[in-house]
């Protein structure tokens, strides 16, 4: 049996970063891919899909990825079913990610200050070069 599945989307939300009573970091976000053809009405729809990444891969996401930004997630799809306290059956359908990649350039979160231009400066003149030291 073969359960893999290979994402190209934008993040659509930010990644909410947790840690596990034993300190395992997991963070949980989605993303939108767009979908092969428009509909009817010349639209491109986008399915969300949730994405749980775990451990380096959580932390990347949560250091490096923001809401917009195009990703490359490599995972496994799982299928998650429980029964709520008034006995309700639930379940979710999500990627687990083995693999979290940005795409292209990083943009700065909402709300964060942009990066500072910096200017070229001039070269410090250290005066005329000296003898050749390697003489033939």
């Amino acid at each position: 049996m073969i359960n893999r599945v290979v994402l190209v989307g934008r993040m659509a939300s930010e990644p909410e970063l947790k840690y596990t009573p034993s300190g395992v970091a997991v963070a949980n976000f989605r993303i939108a891919v767009d979908r092969g053809r428009p509909n009817q009405q010349g639209e491109r729809e986008a399915d969300f899909i949730p994405i749980v990444a775990w451990r380096q891969n959580a932390e990347f996401a949560a250091n490096y990825l923001n809401k917009g930004r195009v990703v490359a997630i490599e995972g496994r799809i799982q299928v998650r079913s429980w029964q709520t306290q008034d006995g309700q059956r639930r379940r979710s359908v999500e990627v687990v990610a083995d693999r979290v990649q940005g795409i292209g350039r990083r943009e700065p979160a909402e709300g964060a200050p942009a990066p500072a231009e910096t200017a070229a400066e001039e070269p410090e003149d250290l005066g005329p070069l000296p003898d050749d030291p390697f003489p033939e």
